[in-house]
C-alpha cells in the first residue's frame, strides 16, 4: 500500500480488539482509517459513506458476524474482500468462511499474520476486479494480475484435476526451493507427505467436483532440502475458464505457527499427565513411609546372624526402588519441594564430574567447557545436581560405540525473537547449560516425545522413560526451560536455560555422617497425620529414639488435645502433614503457636503442589521433611528444627582409615 491511506471497516464488539487489529496493520506499515460497527444496519450504512477498501470482522459478533457480513457484501460490495479475525476457528468453520467468500481468516492470537494477509487480500481483490474490465482492457489486465502474483510473498500452482503441476509462481522457489523448470510437469502428491496425501486428494476432488468451488487444504510438503514444510491454502476450481482451465492453488508456508501450536498443545498435555503423576506420587510416598518405616523398625530388631534379615533387606531394597521412581514422578509433575541456593554452575559441574567419569566409560571422551565470570542461578543443588547426571547417563546410552560428551556452561541473553519462537520462555538474562553428544541422534517426531513420562527409545527391561520427564520438571520448577536439539545420526544436545541472578553464592553443602546418639532426644512431639500407617510407623520410631509422642488424625483434633485436660503438658514440637482434611499443617501450625508460642514446627508431605506453595501454605524457609523418609532423615531433622541449627557432621574414623 506505501504511503495510500487504506480504509478499514472492522465489524467488532470489543474496541480493545478492534484497536489492537489496527495497530498490528500500522505495524505493517499500512496506513490506517479505521471505522467499528457492530451491527448489521451501521455497516450498512458504512458501505455507502465510509466506503472501505477492506473489512475485518469478528466471526462471533451478538446479533451479527462475520458470515452476516459475508450475505451482504454478495448484493451491496461482491468485490470488497472481508478477512475474518477470530479467536478461535476450526478448520471446518475456516473452510466455511472461505466457501462462503471471506478472503482469509486470521486468529486473534497470530495478529502477526494480518498485515500479510491483508496485503495479499487486496491484491486477490485486485486480481478478481480486473476480470470485470472490458474485452479491450483484459491483456492489460492480465499483465497486472501476473505481476501481482509473481510478487505475492504467498505461493500460486495451478494443478490439472489429476494434480499434474501446470505452473508455480516464482514465490515456489522462495517457499520450497525448488527451480520452476523442476516443479512444474510433477504430480503434487510426489511432494506431499505419505500422512497427508489421503486427505489432499479428498481435497482436490472436492474442488474438482463443483466448478468454482473454494476448498482450504493443508499438508506437510517436502522443501527441496528434504525437510518437510507445513502449507497452508485454498483450492479454486476455476477448470471451467477457458483462461486458467486449472485447480487454482493459493498457499503459504505456516510451519513456523504450526510449531509454534504444538509446542502449546505439548506444554497443555504435559501439565495434564504432571497432575496425574503428582497425586499418584504422593499417595505412593504415605504408603513407602509405612512401608520403610516398619522395615526400619524390623531390621532394627533383628540381629545380624538372623535368616530373616536378608528377607526384610529385599522389602526395604524394593520401597527404595519404588520410592526413587515416585521421586521422579514428582519431579516431573513439579510437585517437589525445593530448597533453593544461590549457586554457580561452574562449581557443581566439576562435583558432578567426578561421578559422571565412573557412570559414562571409558570408551567415551568427557569434557567440560567451564568459561569464568559465569552468572549465578537459583536452584536446588540436588536438583540440578539430578538434572546434569540424567542428561549425561541419557548421552551415554546414544553413543553404544562410544563418542565423546561435552558439558558446557554460558552466559546468555534470550531476545524478544527466540521468545517468540519458544513460547514458555521470557526474554531476558540466562546461565546455559548444554550437554552435547556424539550419538546417534533423533528424529523429529522422537523429540516431540522425549519429556513424556515412560516414554523411552531403549529396548524393554533398560529404562523407565522417567529421566528426561525428571529432568523437564526439575528445570520448569526451577523456572528455567530445556530444549533438544538433534538430527538423525548427527548428536545430541540438551540446552538447559535457567534465570540468571546477581546476588553471590551460597557454599554448596554436603551431609555428613551424625553419631547415632545425638539423634536421639527426650522432648514432647505433637504428631498429627491424617494417614494412620504412616502415623504409627512415625510414633514408634520417634518413641523408639527417646521421645514423648502425642498424636491426632487432623488439626481440630491436636487442638482439642492442647487444649483439653492434657493443655497443660508441655509441647516441644509440632511435626505435622501439609495437607489433610478440614485443616492444613500450615493453620494448624498457626492456631497452635497463637496458644504456644514456644512450640516449633516441622512439616512433612508427599508432596507439595504448586499452587500451596504459592499461595503461602508452605512457604519458602520453613522447616520441610519429605515423605517417603528414613528414620535418620526423620530424626536427624527433629534435632535440627529443636536446636535452630543443623547438627555438626561427625567423623567416622573407621570409615576414614
Amino acid at each position: 500500500m506505501g504511503s495510500q491511506l487504506l480504509r478499514v471497516l472492522v465489524v467488532e464488539d470489543r474496541a480493545e480488539d478492534a484497536e489492537l487489529a489496527i495497530r498490528e496493520l500500522r505495524r505493517a506499515e499500512l496506513n490506517c482509517e479505521s471505522r467499528r460497527v457492530d451491527a448489521a444496519d451501521a455497516f450498512r450504512r458504512a458501505l455507502a459513506d465510509f466506503k472501505p477498501d477492506i473489512i475485518l470482522a469478528d466471526y462471533t459478533v451478538p446479533g451479527f458476524g462475520g458470515m452476516a457480513a459475508l450475505d451482504i457484501l454478495k448484493t451491496e460490495a461482491p468485490t470488497l474482500p472481508l478477512i475474518v479475525v477470530t479467536g478461535s476457528l476450526d478448520e471446518e468453520t475456516a473452510a466455511e468462511c472461505i466457501k462462503a467468500g471471506a478472503a482469509d481468516y486470521v486468529l486473534k492470537t497470530n495478529l502477526i499474520r494480518l498485515g500479510p494477509a491483508v496485503s495479499g487480500a487486496l491484491a486477490f481483490a485486485q486480481s478478481q476486479a480486473d476480470k470485470f474490465v472490458a474485452e479491450s482492457a483484459l491483456r492489460t489486465s492480465e499483465r497486472r494480475f501476473r505481476a501481482l502474483v509473481e510478487e505475492s510473498w504467498d505461493a500460486v500452482a495451478l494443478f490439472g484435476a489429476d494434480g499434474t503441476i501446470l505452473y508455480g509462481s516464482p514465490a515456489t522457489t522462495r517457499l520450497l526451493g525448488y527451480d520452476l523448470a523442476e516443479f512444474v510437469g510433477r504430480s503434487a502428491m510426489e511432494l506431499i507427505h505419505p500422512d497427508d496425501r489421503t486427505a489432499v486428494l479428498l481435497r482436490l476432488q472436492e474442488a474438482t467436483a463443483a466448478p468454482r468451488a473454494r476448498v482450504h487444504v493443508a499438508a506437510r510438503v517436502r522443501h527441496k532440502n528434504g525437510s518437510w514444510r507445513y502449507l497452508e491454502g485454498v483450492f479454486t476450481n476455476l477448470l471451467d475458464d477457458p483462461s486458467v482451465a486449472a485447480i487454482v492453488n493459493n498457499y503459504r508456508d505456516v510451519t513456523d505457527r504450526r510449531i509454534l501450536e504444538e509446542q502449546v498443545v505439548l506444554s497443555q498435555k504435559m501439565e495434564a499427565i504432571g497432575r496425574l503423576a503428582g497425586g499418584v506420587a504422593h499417595d505412593f510416598n504415605n504408603i513407602l513411609t509405612a512401608i520403610g518405616g516398619y522395615t526400619d523398625l524390623l531390621l532394627a530388631d533383628l540381629a545380624p546372624d538372623d535368616q530373616r534379615r536378608r528377607d526384610v533387606e529385599e522389602i526395604y531394597r524394593a520401597a527404595e526402588r519404588a520410592a526413587a521412581l515416585t521421586q521422579q514422578l514428582l519431579a516431573f509433575s513439579r510437585r517437589q519441594v525445593l530448597q533453593p541456593k544461590v549457586i554457580n554452575l561452574n562449581a557443581l559441574v566439576p562435583e558432578v564430574e567426578k561421578m559422571l567419569r565412573r557412570l559414562i566409560g571409558e570408551d567415551i571422551l568427557f569434557a567440560t567447557v567451564l568459561p569464568p565470570r559465569l552468572g549465578n542461578v537459583r536452584a536446588d543443588p540436588g536438583q540440578l545436581e539430578q538434572v546434569i547426571v540424567n542428561l549425561a547417563v541419557n548421552a551415554r546410552d546414544a553413543m553404544p560405540d562410544g563418542g565423546r560428551l561435552t558439558i558446557e556452561t554460558r552466559n546468555v541473553e534470550l531476545d524478544e525473537s527466540y521468545a517468540a519462537d519458544h513460547p514458555s520462555v521470557r526474554p531476558g538474562r540466562y546461565v546455559m547449560l548444554a550437554v552435547t553428544d556424539t550419538g546417534v541422534g533423533m528424529d523429529e517426531e522422537t523429540k516431540a516425545r522425549i519429556f513424556e513420562p515412560f516414554f523411552t527409545t531403549k529396548v524393554r527391561g533398560k529404562g523407565t522413560g522417567l529421566g528426561l520427564a525428571t529432568v523437564y520438571g526439575i528445570v520448569q520448577q526451577t523456572g528455567g526451560h530445556i530444549w533438544p536439539y538433534s538430527e538423525r545420526g548427527q548428536g545430541t544436545t540438551m540446552r538447559v536455560y535457567l534465570p540468571r541472578v546477581d546476588e553471590p553464592a551460597d557454599p554448596i553443602e554436603r551431609p555428613g555422617d551424625v553419631a547415632p546418639e545425638t539423634l536421639r532426644g527426650s522432648e514432647t512431639i505433637l504428631l498429627v497425620e491424617d494417614e494412620a500407617p504412616v502415623r504409627a510407623v512415625t510414633r514408634q520410631l520417634l518413641q523408639r529414639n527417646g521421645y514423648t509422642v502425642l498424636e491426632a488424625p487432623d488439626g481440630p483434633t491436636a487442638l482439642a488435645l492442647v487444649d483439653g485436660e492434657k493443655g497443660s503438658q508441655h509441647v516441644d514440637l509440632l511435626l505435622t502433614d501439609v495437607i489433610m482434611p478440614g485443616m492444613s499443617g500450615r493453620e494448624l501450625a498457626k492456631q497452635l503457636k497463637a496458644r504456644r508460642p514456644e512450640v516449633r514446627a516441622l512439616f512433612m508431605s508427599g508432596y507439595t503442589d504448586d499452587a500451596v506453595v504459592r499461595h503461602g501454605m508452605l512457604e519458602p524457609g520453613l522447616a520441610y521433611l519429605e515423605k517417603p523418609f528414613r528414620p535418620t532423615a526423620l530424626l536427624r531433622k527433629v534435632r535440627e528444627v529443636l536446636h535452630k541449627e543443623a547438627l555438626s557432621p561427625q567423623i567416622n574414623p573407621e570409615k576414614h582409615r
